[in-house]
């Protein structure tokens, strides 16, 4: 295929490796399964190999005895990092890759199985090409009955995506992208520092103010609000499952305001407004600590998510569709750099922020005018040195 159409290849596939029975990892059968990725080039010569090396359930295969870091060069972009799936979550191989080798563009094989409202395929993609600003070429597996969807080219400035659940169809997805250089680099590393301050624009909205008094860190205090701008009582406190971790939230009352939520060492601040109020019921969550259920890391997360229907029980369920047009500034005192912002809109669409980096040791977000209803907007925090 590769040879026949001139271009470079990547495919996932099964491969067995034999090993030696003096090999303590060695299965009993005298070989290794990897589920493995492979590049051709335009000649079609093999170039390159990819072990994965975070199983999500699979026993069929093995985990590599070494991370692989894998690259390849290609004339028309230079070189091309690799990994898949379920590695997009782990510090090794995706953000050791990209860091060490510099790596401005990645291809990315996956079997990803969307879950709403923080996991979706084309939110987290996204998300990966934003915080490292780089390009990222991710091909999912079209299987909407195992919830498997969603697939996309994704550079610092577009997105070109497919997400369809309806369908039994996938679909081809071509784009021409400008090649990522390590100069596009000076933008991120000017607010990827913790301290650096970055100055925002004046929205037509207040903007957030950081009240340390409330929520101080040294008492390690377990949770604290702020009351809204436009009522004198704090908002009520609920907690509720999503992603099958223990979210701790208030509710997003009124057509505008500012709340604080704490949980552990985080506390995560929301400054809003909306022109009107929807017959939606928005809320406010945080969670920091280490997430168990199907896979075990740790995450720090402020998160502004549409409920499933009108009562607190509905939050953190999965939605797709929203028509609330709401403008924003997300911040949180996360204690990991690496933060991925999520931004969903209403039919599963992505979305870029407006403005996006550290203040003081805060790290933001902030969105104005969407032209579609949120769904989700979020700072997913991975501290990789707790998992």
């Amino acid at each position: 295929m590769a040879l026949r159409s001139k271009m470079f290849l990547v495919a996932n596939i099964g491969a067995k490796q034999p090993c030696e029975y003096k090999d303590p990892l060695c299965p009993p059968d005298g070989r290794y399964q990897f589920n493995t990725d492979v590049v051709f080039n335009a000649n079609g010569t093999l170039v390159a190999r990819y072990r994965k090396q975070n199983l999500y359930f699979e026993y069929a295969f093995n985990t590599p005895p070494e991370v692989d870091h894998v690259l390849f060069d290609t004339p028309f972009a230079g070189k091309f990092g690799m990994f898949t799936c379920f590695d997009i979550l782990f510090y090794e191989p995706a953000v050791s890759l990209v860091k060490k080798y510099n790596v401005k563009q990645v291809v990315y094989p996956t079997a990803w199985m969307n879950q709403l409202p923080l996991l979706s395929a084309v939110e987290f993609q996204r998300a990966f090409a934003t915080a490292f600003n780089i390009n990222v070429l991710a091909a999912n597996i079209h299987h909407p009955a195992l919830g498997m969807t969603g697939s996309g080219i994704y550079t610092p400035l577009k997105s070109f995506i497919y997400h369809d659940m309806e369908s039994h169809g996938g679909k081809l997805i071509v784009a021409e992208i400008s090649v990522m250089t390590p100069e596009h680099e000076s933008h991120l590393e000017s607010n990827a520092k913790p301290g650096k301050s970055i100055e925002y624009p004046h929205n037509s909205f207040a903007s957030l103010h950081i009240d340390d008094q409330v929520c101080n860190k040294k008492e390690q205090e377990a949770h604290c609000w702020v009351a809204e701008k436009d009522k004198e009582e704090a908002p009520l406190i609920f907690y509720r499952e999503m992603m099958y971790d223990n979210f701790t939230l208030v509710p997003v009352r009124g057509t505008k305001g500012e709340l604080q939520v704490c949980a552990n060492t985080l506390c995560c601040y929301l400054s809003y407004q909306r022109p009107t109020i929807s017959d939606e019921l928005y809320a406010l969550g945080v969670f920091d600590g280490l997430h168990t259920v199907h896979g075990t890391f740790y995450v720090q997360v402020c998160a502004l998510v549409k409920c499933g229907g009108l009562s607190y029980s509905t939050c953190g369920q999965e939605v797709t569709d929203a028509t609330a047009l709401i403008d924003f500034q997300l911040g949180g005192n996360f204690s990991t750099s690496y933060i991925f912002p999520l931004l969903l809109m209403s039919g599963i669409n992505v979305d870029f922020t407006d403005h996006l980096g550290w203040k003081n040791n805060y790290y933001f977000m902030s969105k104005s005018g969407p032209s579609s209803g949120l769904v989700t907007a979020a700072l997913y925090g991975r501290w990789y040195e707790r998992d």
